[in-house]
């Protein structure tokens, strides 16, 4: 079976360490902040100017002057800051940013993402994607692995206007958890009850794939 979009965002909730600062795109990323595991402390960032988010709130604590940066209400945990956005994108520019977990439309076998932008369709604005992926030590990707009609969405070149250049280094899809090499897609884990062979299929870039592939375990 496919993950849908909370295994996706608990799978990549393994990738955070202790320590981290960490920003979550608009998305499937912003459900990372309900997964961190016990015991590890980081630091959620919004690039509308907050430090230190919580989960999502449930019903009785919704504060609807506590947003992030895709206008969800969130919590804030003890020791958290608020901000100006440019204060923000200076810690961002200033790559004090330890990992960044984007959505994206399109990722190519060299790391490029597209993701800001389908031309002829209306967007509110790039965002903080281009800041983001430009300045991030580390950059994981949460998407769908195939677009609705069955097209791959990871791809040997990106056809969609472009966010950043090589700079995704691992993938959780829906499919599989991969790992971006200078040979193309590294195959790290598949999802329970999905093939090797399906991923293969789903996938139109350069499949790396090396010995027994483990099931992502959640």
């Amino acid at each position: 079976m496919a993950l849908d979009k909370n295994q996706i965002a608990k799978r990549i909730a393994q990738e955070v360490k202790n320590g981290m600062y960490v920003n979550l795109g608009i998305g499937i990323p912003t459900l990372v902040a309900n997964y961190i595991p016990d015991g590890i402390e980081v630091v959620l960032q919004s690039e509308n100017g907050l430090l230190g988010m919580g989960p999502f709130p449930t019903d009785d604590k919704v504060d609807a002057d506590l947003i992030n940066a895709g206008k969800q209400t969130i919590t804030t945990l003890p020791g958290s800051s608020i901000f100006s956005s440019a204060d923000s994108f200076g810690m961002i520019r200033g790559e004090h940013v330890d990992l960044t977990i984007l959505g994206a439309m399109e990722v190519s076998e060299e790391g490029d993402i597209a993701n800001w932008k389908i031309p002829g369709k209306m967007v509110k604005g790039m965002g903080g994607a281009m800041d983001l992926v430009a300045s991030a030590k580390n950059i994981i990707v949460a998407m769908q692995h195939t677009a609705r009609d069955g097209s791959s969405k990871l791809l040997k070149e990106c056809t969609l206007p472009i966010t950043g250049l090589k700079c995704v280094k691992k993938i959780v899809t829906d499919l599989a958890v991969l790992e971006v090499t200078d040979k193309g897609f590294k195959l790290l884990e598949r999802a329970p009850g999905v093939t090797v062979e399906d991923i293969r299929k789903a996938t139109e870039g350069t499949l790396i794939v090396e010995g027994d592939i483990p099931e992502v375990q959640l």
